[in-house]
């Protein structure tokens, strides 16, 4: 559906996203340090081409006083 026609009736928070997330420098998956587990590999390098890439960059938390909300039916983001 496109957000233009949308009367974003079905939204859902985003929570505040508190934890470390890290990018993968091979496949640019975004991930929380929870998700990453023990192993410490990218999920979707391994996935994809068999190979435990352990390389990653910290990505920065952004801090806001803003909500933010995604609309269900058109998948628009709304920040009040």
């Amino acid at each position: 559906m496109d957000s233009s026609s949308c009367n974003h009736q079905q939204i859902s928070l985003i929570q505040a996203d508190i934890k470390e997330r890290y990018k993968c420098r091979h496949c640019h998956l975004t991930i929380t340090s929870d998700e990453l587990g023990q192993n410490g590999f990218c999920p979707e390098c391994y996935e994809t081409t068999g190979r435990k890439n352990h390389d990653f960059d910290a990505v920065e938390t952004v801090n806001s006083d803003k909500v933010r909300y995604r609309c269900d039916g058109c998948g628009v983001i709304i920040e009040c």
